[in-house]
């Protein structure tokens, strides 16, 4: 089965690996030499070269020129995983068995942006990987496969990103055998679903008149390979990167003052008590009393 791989960040990396390894009949690799909008961005030139695969850097998927270059290839399958651009229905149509894609979310619900970022962020205690037949909508095609993963509360976002990694790994064990002997099926996803949006910058912002639970989460959610949480002091945005929860006997204290600066450590008033601030960008520049926002 001659299959035509598109992707440009970390994840897409591990699954170009991960079909290699299972010695999977990759014909041609299309990514980008650069990207300002994935933080987990990754150029797949490298692996592709190192394999004696074709491939070519595009910008607009849907260019005439570059359909054209995939077309060449005379693939039967298309392999899409991790791009933020929109596949439109010429591209969509061009493979005997269309496009597979990728969302790190049970489908069909959580559909949209940022799906782990958002699950994380809401203390949702489960997720999951979905590969689905990709269409004209948004995460919106016929399932191929999908399995669960949990979330624990100390999860971070590296930590959901290798579990997202290890699910996505088995089942592409399991269900490329079945494409490439045409015993797979399609599962159609019920109408009803939500979809996450956009997230913005404020919502990257914390808040500590939140709970500890919700601030360590907030916190964990934007860890690397993410943009990071921040909060707010003197008008600057200031990174916290990691956060643990500290004494809940914080009585006659407003959100947000700073309680006790142990070593690099910054203990911080919350709603329901207090949280430690261990990976921050907030020293030396306050002290005892200050008030973050």
């Amino acid at each position: 089965m001659r299959i035509v791989f598109i992707g440009c960040v970390l994840f897409s990396k591990k699954m170009l690996e991960k079909l290699i390894s299972l010695q999977a009949q990759v014909v041609g690799v299309v990514t980008k030499e650069a990207s300002s909008f994935n933080s987990d961005f990754e150029d797949l030139s490298t692996i592709a070269q190192e394999s004696q695969i074709p491939h070519r850097y595009v910008q607009n998927i849907n260019a005439a020129s570059n359909i054209e270059w995939i077309q060449q290839l005379k693939p039967q399958i298309i392999f899409c995983f991790g791009w933020s651009n929109l596949i439109k229905k010429e591209l969509l149509n061009l493979t005997p068995l269309g496009v597979i894609g990728f969302h790190p979310s049970l489908l069909p619900q959580n559909r949209g942006r940022h799906p782990l970022i958002w699950a994380k962020a809401l203390g949702l205690k489960k997720s999951g990987t979905t590969f689905f037949f990709m269409d004209e909508g948004a995460d919106s095609g016929d399932i191929l496969d999908q399995k669960e993963f949990e979330i624990d509360f100390g999860d971070d976002a590296s930590v959901l990103y290798t579990k997202m990694v290890l699910n996505a790994c088995s089942q592409l064990d399991f269900f490329l055998p079945k494409l490439q002997s045409n015993t797979y099926s399609r599962i159609k996803q019920p109408k009803m679903s939500n979809t996450w949006r956009k997230r913005t910058r404020q919502d990257g912002q914390i808040d500590f008149r939140m709970t500890n639970e919700n601030i360590c989460n907030l916190v964990r959610a934007l860890s690397k390979p993410y943009a990071g949480a921040h909060c707010i002091f003197n008008g600057d945005e200031k990174k916290v990167w990691q956060v643990e929860i500290g004494d809940s006997k914080t009585d006659n204290f407003e959100p947000g003052k700073v309680l006790e600066i142990k070593d690099k450590s910054i203990r911080v008033k919350t709603a329901n008590g207090s949280i430690w601030l261990q990976k921050h960008e907030l020293l030396p520049l306050l002290n005892v009393g200050t008030y973050i926002k």
